[in-house]
């Protein structure tokens, strides 16, 4: 191979700042997360093979019960659930927001209580809004004017649900416009704006089976500085002020959702957790204070920021091809495990592990095993010029939105999740095996 046709890459090649902090170098170009050794794990559950930190997805659960004492702090399930995850969630002091009787049902199996859990959702189906009452969830958000009628029916006369209303305060934020979700023109949530989302309001509190407690927003996911939060606080507790004018009603709860931006590759930004909350807290205080409305109790919803830098993903080279002057390495996964990427252009910086090698650094594509000219996991990795087929590729920042997302493409299997924790590895998840995908399969 010529390096020398290739761009020469050191400045954080080696840079392991994105990586749990439990991350140790090992001898020969190895690596442990938590105590484990990354190629040990490699071998024992084969590749590919999501590993998840324990200890850093619990650390990352106190700096919010830290940075939040006075909030409620939810989960978004979403990003990755498992009974495990629910667990940690759990005794770390979180709540949990879930999209769907599935991660409802599995959360609450698991033993997490229900009425600490919220159920989202654009369009709830009756098997999501029934698992809902039954298990006795706290809050339902009503995310559009045919849902009020819809639960408020199904509570029937006699009982009485807690819900809050989605607002969409017309600010727009994140990393992508198909992860913006604050503006006019998406399926998500009623518009300040046109003044759908007072009107829901009204009817809301017209329903005897619905309690109102409070209002919802979500603008949108890797949201790296405070300012857009900001802006949709004060919109918010406008809309608090109006409705006390309007209708004699102080809501108590005031839910900012989460989107908070993490680093990806080396040198992106990520949000300030400790800045944001003074700033949300001050301003929190301050808006109402010319309102004349007392301070709600704030909520917000990290998902990826909780359990996406607590991920290793592994892959094993499996072929290294040069073509028309771009080197493409192809691993044994790709987008059925993490369809990112391919979804809205995510970028990663993977990096060889297992072996120390002495050759210069080239920009490389790393690309999956699926049959999509879409399916590349990254475009511009920086990898030893020697890379070859056997040797194993790490993806750190790998725990949210990956596995969650995975799907049954070219029946491939999903990868198992391993945890790893003061020196022990588990498995959370097992893989997907063929006899699982036959199994599905009973037609004739």
């Amino acid at each position: 191979m010529t390096v020398a046709a290739f761009p020469e890459v050191t400045a954080d090649a080696d840079d392991l700042s994105l990586w749990p902090a439990s991350t140790n170098r090992l001898p020969h170009g190895g690596l442990a997360v938590g105590g484990v050794s990354l190629a040990e794990v490699a071998e024992r559950f084969d590749t590919p093979v999501y590993v998840l930190d324990e200890g850093e997805v619990r650390e990352r659960c106190r700096t919010y019960r830290a940075a939040f004492p006075e909030a409620e702090v939810l989960y978004a399930a979403k990003a990755f659930l498992s009974r495990a995850m629910v667990r940690w969630v759990q005794e770390e002091g979180l709540g949990l927001d879930v999209c769907s009787a599935g991660e409802l049902e599995l959360a609450v199996t698991a033993g997490f209580p229900p009425e600490r859990i919220v159920l989202h959702g654009n369009a709830k189906s009756p098997r999501d809004l029934g698992s809902a009452l039954r298990l006795g969830v706290g809050r339902i958000v009503i995310d559009g004017p045919s849902e009020i009628a819809r639960i408020a029916a199904a509570v029937g006369p006699l009982g009485r649900q807690k819900v809050m209303v989605r607002v969409v305060p017309g600010v727009a934020a994140g990393g992508h416009e198909k992860i913006r979700t604050g503006t006019d023109g998406q399926k998500f949530g009623l518009s300040l704006t046109d003044g759908s989302a007072q009107h829901a309001v009204a009817r809301v509190l017209g329903r005897p089976e619905l309690e109102l407690t409070g209002l919802h927003c979500h603008i949108g996911s890797q949201i790296t500085t405070a300012k857009a939060y900001l802006v949709v606080l004060r919109r918010m507790v406008g809309l608090m002020a109006r409705i006390r004018d309007c209708h004699g009603v102080t809501l108590p709860e005031l839910d900012m959702g989460g989107g908070h931006g993490i680093a990806y590759r080396p040198g992106e930004p990520a949000l300030d957790l400790t800045a944001l909350a003074r700033k949300l807290r001050t301003a929190l205080a301050e808006s109402c204070g010319a309102a004349a409305l007392p301070v709600p109790r704030l909520t917000v919803e990290p998902g990826r920021a909780v359990v996406g830098p607590a991920g290793v993903a592994l892959y094993r080279v499996l072929a290294v091809k040069h073509t028309g002057g771009t080197v493409f390495v192809a691993v044994d996964g790709g987008m059925s495990d993490n369809p990112r990427p391919a979804l809205y252009g995510a970028r990663y910086a993977p990096r060889l592990v297992g072996r120390h090698s002495t050759a210069g650094y080239r920009t490389a594509t790393v690309v999956g095993r699926h049959c999509e000219a879409g399916d590349v996991l990254a475009s511009d990795a920086r990898l030893p010029a020697d890379v070859r087929p056997g040797d194993l590729l790490a993806v750190p920042v790998a725990g949210a939105y990956q596995l969650s997302m995975a799907s049954g493409y070219n029946m491939v299997g999903r990868p198992p999740v391993i945890a790893v924790h003061q020196g022990t590895a588990r498995v959370l998840v097992r893989r997907e095996t063929l006899d699982d995908l036959r199994g599905r399969d009973i037609g004739g």
